[in-house]
């Protein structure tokens, strides 16, 4: 039994089928990367995942406990083991660095301030920000902005990090920090599952790769497959495409 093991989901939004029977299963300590051309359904099995889209069929299995997505008590208990960071930074602008990565667990989770304050400061010394603690959003750049976002997430402690086009909001120039940032969280034994249009980056942190179109997982596999020797016409095409560039 696999950490994240998913069967047959599908979701819809009105007549238009997003997912179509996706079948995928993942360990802690994976990196497993999601990629594909543009509307086939990436962002939106992350979202499903986290129980921000509902799923119209199918299952979702964490440590071999089914999430029923219709019962909040499930969806609560699958977020304290789960955590999302999406392409906007979502920042509360009115509270320091410090108190955007703190205010979850205090709030939601009831730890003591004291150990969540601990935990917060070596979570942004990891990410690059240990002289942010006391700054605003406003006050940041947007690769800053996003790994302040990483750090929120991460101050939960979840065993699945969903990593939703992290970079896609940035200029050029801070990507890379942005990157050097999930790169030092890989071997941690966290379970990331990471949307990305980086295909180096996508080639070198991850475990496995899949290749999504049209609602469904195609082909999934070991970066090297993927990317020199893809099994799928359809990832041939789309990878020959996306390294031409």
């Amino acid at each position: 039994m696999r950490h994240l093991e998913i069967d047959n989901l599908s979701s819809s939004y009105g007549d238009q089928q997003i997912l179509r029977d996706v079948n995928l299963s993942a360990d802690k300590g994976e990196v497993l990367s999601l990629i594909g051309p543009s509307g086939s359904g990436k962002s939106t099995l992350l979202r499903v995942l986290i129980g921000l889209t509902a799923p119209t069929g199918g299952e979702v299995r964490v440590g071999g406990e089914r999430i029923d997505y219709k019962d909040r008590r499930s969806v609560k208990a699958l977020r304290d083991r789960a955590a999302i960071v999406f392409q906007q930074y979502n920042l509360f602008q009115n509270m320091s660095v410090k108190r955007n990565v703190t205010i979850a667990p205090i709030k939601i989770k009831n730890e003591p301030r004291a150990i969540v304050e601990e935990r917060a400061a070596k979570l942004l010394a990891k990410v690059g920000l240990a002289d942010k603690m006391d700054a605003y959003p406003d006050e940041l750049s947007g690769g800053q902005q996003q790994r302040v976002a990483i750090a929120r997430a991460l101050a939960l402690n979840p065993e699945i990090l969903l990593l939703d086009e992290v970079t896609s909001a940035l200029d050029p120039e801070r990507v890379g920090e942005v990157l050097d940032t999930i790169r030092t969280l890989t071997g941690e034994g966290i379970l990331m599952i990471i949307v990305s249009h980086e295909m180096s980056f996508v080639r070198e942190v991850s475990t496995r790769v899949a290749m999504m179109d049209e609602g469904r997982i195609i082909e999934c596999a070991a970066p090297d497959t993927i990317f020199l020797r893809p099994a799928e016409q359809r990832t041939q095409e789309f990878v020959s495409k996306i390294l031409k560039h």
